[in-house]
């Protein structure tokens, strides 16, 4: 027969495993909507910015960064109960993760591949008896571009920024002693979503020239509009998650019976 004391060792195990596969989970899935859906598509949160729309100065993102936030929270919560090895696993996963979601959309599309290609690898609408004709498969290939532009600028500012921001939690954790947990929430956060934007940004453009500039405006103007737009929408959503995240690591601390990190 088992004792009390380990049945409550096997409980709490299989609480912390369900906890680190969640977040791992969410994390991941996150990060995989990022890069599929990418710029896709960007969208004007002006308005509930209180910007008018005549205003030369305009708050879009895309629609990728919308789930972006929730993996910053994800890899604090990884490195505040787990410890920093399982943070940086996690982040490592992540590139592998990339990786393969770049292979499957290059395979998609190498395979029996459509004869209506155009010269940049994608379906053209055709005009059918004066009405635009939209080929099957259509959106797979405008997606397919977009998150190929999209990706390689994504890694690069994913590993940047993911590593930043968990060595910058650890070293504001060791220099507070564990303390002020707020602190190395929002330092980390913050200035690795600054660098986040910057990358992605300035390689979508230099290098995937897969933004949509607008030739008769100033290009460095635009291009800081978009990492600016891009670090705000991040920026807020740091600052709310502190909430989250101060009661998170209390509940979870308690629920899963720990005082220190796990390994």
């Amino acid at each position: 027969m088992f004792g009390t004391d380990h049945i409550h060792k096997t409980v709490y195990q299989r609480r912390r495993e369900f906890v680190f596969l969640l977040l791992s989970g969410i994390f991941l899935g996150s990060l995989t909507m990022l890069n599929i859906l990418g710029i896709t598509r960007f969208i004007d949160l002006s308005m509930y910015f209180g910007i008018p729309e005549n205003s030369p100065v305009h708050f879009s993102v895309a629609v990728g960064v919308l789930a972006y936030p929730i993996t910053f929270l994800c890899t604090d919560f990884i490195s505040e109960i787990y410890g920093r090895k399982r943070a940086n696993m996690l982040v490592l996963i992540g590139l592998i993760l990339n990786a393969w979601v770049l292979f499957v959309l290059w395979l998609g599309g190498t395979l029996d591949p459509p004869k209506a290609l155009n010269e940049f690898g994608l379906l053209s609408p055709q005009i059918v008896d004066g009405e635009v004709n939209i080929p099957y498969g259509y959106a797979f290939y405008e997606i397919r571009q977009a998150t190929f532009a999209a990706t390689f600028a994504s890694m690069l500012a994913y590993l940047a920024a993911q590593f930043c921001d968990v060595q910058v939690f650890h070293f504001f954790k060791k220099l507070t002693k564990g303390k002020h947990l707020w602190l190395r929430n929002n330092a980390s956060t913050l200035s690795s979503q600054l660098i986040d934007s910057s990358v992605v940004i300035l390689i979508t453009h230099y290098v995937a020239h897969a933004l949509p500039i607008d030739p008769d405006q100033s290009l460095g103007w635009q291009l800081f509009l978009f990492i600016a737009s891009s670090y705000l929408f991040k920026f807020c959503f740091a600052l709310i998650d502190t909430i989250p995240f101060y009661f998170g690591v209390r509940f979870f601390r308690k629920w899963l019976n720990i005082q220190d990190e796990v390994e």
